[in-house]
């Protein structure tokens, strides 16, 4: 039984080189200046008009596409779990496949499609449609948000919808209870961990993105995810990012307590 323990010196190890060092090292940066004093300044960064406007059109663009998400994945997640084992898992493979795909070329792949003069407004124009005006806009954002993280919504809860032993469906509609009925009062309630599970794992990478924003907004549209990234690369001011980045573990940590209070056993975590 000692010697078990000794398996999990490359976890620890791993979690310690590239966790826990790292977030120590960007805790550092973030409480202190560059002559190395502690101050609190750069947390307070994140009052000043232009970041928290960032910061709000963030939560705002990862509020609703976490909302479409859930809309879209339900019911697809519920289709899914209808499904026998082998209809089910060839549906998931196909769903999960474009993941496979490098994240930056997926989005890359929906500039060329919206831009004016991309694929859609090509086809739109050859059918004599009016052009698509979406491309640097707030919905260009959303829609790739929408296409890259939607698969993070399924997967958890189609993974609680395959759990829920199908004898207590079938009990209650056999006592009577229509099915509109035993989706509010069962089948709902029963997914609740692994819609919060699925909640979380959109709006975290939603509300911290740069990338969807740099190519689908064009650059116009400044999100904290962006704010950040300046603050490292252009701007070279490694405690104001810092200090952002650490509010921005706010949200991370409410985001993971919302999980462990609803989702004890990782139903929804586990696909």
């Amino acid at each position: 039984m000692k010697n078990k323990r000794y398996l999990a010196g490359p976890y620890l190890f791993w979690s310690i080189s590239f966790v826990v060092i790292p977030l120590l090292v960007v805790f550092y940066y973030a409480m202190t200046n560059d002559e190395g004093s502690i101050t609190f300044a750069n947390l307070a960064q994140i009052t000043t008009q232009e970041n928290l406007k960032a910061l709000g059109m963030s939560l705002l663009l990862s509020f609703v596409s976490t909302a479409i998400c859930l809309l879209l994945a339900y019911p697809l997640a519920m289709i899914l779990s209808s499904k026998n084992v082998n209809q089910s898992s060839f549906i998931v493979l196909i769903f999960i496949l474009p993941m496979w795909m490098n994240f930056l070329l997926r989005t890359m792949a929906w500039q060329t499609l919206l831009e004016k003069n991309g694929v859609i407004n090509s086809i739109l124009s050859f059918v004599h449609l009016p052009a698509l005006e979406i491309i640097n806009t707030p919905g260009a954002i959303i829609l790739g948000m929408v296409y890259n993280f939607l698969p993070f919504m399924v997967l958890p809860i189609y993974n609680v919808l395959i759990k829920i032993d199908r004898d207590v469906i079938n009990a209650a509609r056999d006592l009577g209870a229509s099915s509109s009925y035993t989706f509010l009062k069962i089948i709902l309630p029963l997914s609740i961990p692994g819609i919060i599970s699925g909640i979380t794992m959109v709006f975290v990478p939603a509300l911290t993105t740069f990338v969807i924003s740099d190519l689908l907004g064009g650059g116009k549209i400044l999100l904290i995810g962006n704010v950040i990234e300046q603050s490292f690369k252009q701007n070279s001011n490694w405690h104001v990012g810092s200090g952002l980045s650490m509010v921005l573990m706010v949200f991370i940590i409410a985001s993971m307590a919302l999980v462990a209070k609803y989702d004890k056993e990782g139903e929804g975590s586990s696909f």
